[in-house]
């Protein structure tokens, strides 16, 4: 059988592919997207559930002259296949290589660098505006998925679409099988038939006739409306979307290319904006991705031959398996804890708090903002402990909620900020790298950041004692996890883990593995360096750092944080503002810049955060004696 796959280089080429090919090109592809992430790792059943669905958009539609934008854009491996990367796709999400979401440098075919979700409907509509301004003619079509409608934003966005906008075409890509049961094939017929385009054009040219019949038209056609819509709610979810002003088709069968390539052409000449609502399956085409989606949403290398997860590299936990084991024990002794997650759940490892209490641990959906506003409402009266469990890169997108109402408020919520840090393969729109900036600006607000295990787990059973609200950045990393007694965190203490005589190390976090390896080094070179864990990044442990000052004129801060905005941004204006003139800093962290893909150690080594260039850059910098071995 002649592969196919290999001959597209655009998708030009698919334009006079029969249906046999069609469906050939969509075991081909499911076959490569296998191959490429049983090695890579990437988003594995989203994208397998959406390969005749991106086939049939290439063939019925031009890109990229007519645009598609993505929600979130983690689904897009094959619509990358199709766009002439096919010969670079072994290298996604790896240093140097594609990305994961679409990325406007990598392809004409990629509008906009995507990474959160909500944001496609509202983009469509900026895009559609600018078509119709400059008079111009292609279609805009936004693919969403059925998790995307609980998000505000997209919400928003439905608000303000016209009926009378035309070539604006919504793909719902619902993979989560949500159509009723208990309303069977009916729902497939008169829901075609009721919001078919033909259908539609049909009623709306009666209705306009009706509507003029003197003195009875009106009501006429006031009736006309109220029966077609108490049958659509009936059998369809038509109403909801076209109270919005959206024409509802569907549901489609989205493994079926035929189907789908006549649907896509039937609403081409749609006078109004259409959604089309797809049935996709996540995971179509690999049993262990149909049988755990969830699992191979985000999957790790897997083997090919049996799709089973390959064994964790360290026995070591991650940060985030420790905070999730750890909060639970918490709720089983104390009924006043409880906790809220924006959709992450599983990433965030609370699942077992969810299954054992489930009135305590609750998933709001792709929802930050209210995430936090309803954690404050929680929190509020002082009875409850709260703790809003969320990724840095999604509270971002909830800024003003923690402003306004939560630290304003004074309520003391716990913020377990996962992810802190480099995301490694997700890239530029993951890195939780700018955090420590916007808590630090937030009044009333405590931002710590545990160095391991143990020191997370006593930061979580001292937060509630401040009663202030709290930040706990941790990354997803592994690290030491002491079985030891937890002692009790004091607010703003920080702790010195070497002393020496020469220079001064603050690292923050898991850094401070990194800072001490550094000491080892320096060491070889007759330096003796000083270790400092801040713990509390504000309120910072001034008392400790001056005693620190008496006997020390450099400072060197490291962090996983962007350096613009830092810790080490933190100790600089302390510096200043008591007036240690005469002290020499450098400060280490990510630059300012955004920072690409890759693994975490890449992109350490990109950003001069790995053992050999942090030992450089401070010999460099501090015009000491280099050895050879850091020459090399």
């Amino acid at each position: 059988m002649t592969q196919l796959l290999s001959s597209i280089h655009s998708p030009q080429d698919i334009k006079e592919f029969s249906l046999a090919e069609l469906n050939q090109l969509a075991t081909e592809i499911r076959q490569r997207i296998i191959e490429v992430l049983s090695v890579n790792g990437g988003h594995l059943a989203s994208n397998l559930g959406v390969v005749e669905l991106t086939l049939a958009l290439h063939k019925v539609f031009s890109s990229p002259e007519d645009k598609f934008i993505w929600d979130v854009s983690h689904q897009t491996y094959v619509h990358k296949l199709l766009t002439g990367r096919n010969n670079r796709f072994h290298q996604i999400r790896q240093f140097k290589g594609l990305c994961g979401f679409c990325h406007p440098k990598e392809s004409i075919h990629d509008h906009f660098h995507a990474g959160h979700a909500g944001t496609a409907l509202s983009l469509a509509l900026g895009v559609a505006k600018n078509r119709d301004l400059t008079k111009r003619q292609e279609y805009v079509i936004p693919i969403i998925g059925d998790a995307t409608l609980t998000c505000g934003l997209s919400l928003e966005a439905l608000n303000n679409i016209s009926r009378e906008l035309k070539r604006f075409i919504v793909i719902l890509n619902d993979n989560a099988m949500s159509i009723s049961k208990n309303v069977g094939a009916i729902t497939h017929i008169l829901s075609r038939l009721l919001s078919n385009p033909t259908t539609n054009k049909i009623y709306q040219e009666l209705d306009t006739f009706v509507s003029k019949i003197p003195s009875y038209g009106p009501i006429l056609s006031q009736q006309g409306h109220k029966i077609t819509e108490s049958l659509k709610n009936l059998v369809s979810p038509a109403a909801y979307f076209e109270q919005y002003g959206l024409s509802y088709i569907g549901p489609i069968d989205g493994h079926d290319v035929k189907k789908l390539i006549d649907v896509l052409e039937g609403v081409k000449d749609s006078s109004w904006p259409v959604v089309i609502h797809v049935l996709t399956r996540k995971g179509e085409g690999m049993d262990e991705a149909i049988k755990n989606p969830v699992s191979y949403h985000g999957a790790k290398p897997f083997s090919r031959d049996t799709g089973k997860f390959l064994p964790n590299p360290t026995t070591k936990p991650t940060f985030p398996k420790i905070f999730g084991t750890h909060l639970l024990k918490m709720a089983e002794r104390d009924p006043s804890v409880v906790a809220i997650t924006p959709a992450m759940s599983a990433g965030s490892c609370l699942d077992e708090f969810m299954k054992a209490f489930p009135d305590r641990c609750l998933d709001v959906g792709i929802a930050e903002s209210h995430a936090i506003t309803f954690a404050g409402g929680i929190a509020y009266g002082g009875k409850m402990k709260v703790v809003a469990s969320i990724y840095a890169t999604f509270l971002q997108r909830a800024f003003d909620n923690l402003f306004h109402d939560v630290c304003l408020q004074e309520l003391p919520v716990v913020f377990a900020i996962d992810r802190a840090g480099i995301s490694g393969p997700d890239g530029s729109t993951h890195h939780g790298i700018y955090d420590i900036s916007f808590l630090n600006a937030m009044p009333n607000m405590i931002i710590t950041q545990p160095r391991n295990g143990q020191v997370l787990k006593e930061l979580m059973e001292s937060a509630f004692s401040w009663k202030r609200p709290t930040a706990i950045r941790y990354p997803n990393l592994a690290t030491e996890d002491a079985d030891e007694p937890l002692k009790e965190r004091e607010l703003g203490k920080g702790e010195v883990l070497v002393e020496g005589k020469d220079i001064l190390i603050i690292a923050l976090g898991h850094m401070n593995a990194t800072a001490l390896k550094t000491r080892a080094l320096l060491a070889e070179e007759g330096i003796d360096a000083t270790v400092m864990d801040p713990v509390f990044i504000k309120p910072l442990d001034t008392d400790l750092l001056c005693r620190l000052l008496l006997t020390h004129s450099k400072i060197v801060t490291i962090e996983e944080h962007s350096v613009a905005a830092g810790m080490g941004s933190i100790v600089n204006n302390f510096l200043m503002r008591q007036g240690f003139n005469n002290v020499q800093v450098l400060n280490l962290g990510i630059p300012e810049a955004f920072i690409d893909h890759g693994s975490n150690q890449d992109l350490l080594n990109e950003v001069g955060l790995t053992l050999d260039k942090i030992a450089k850059q401070i010999l460099s910098h501090f015009n000491l004696k280099s050895s050879k071995a850091l020459q090399v």
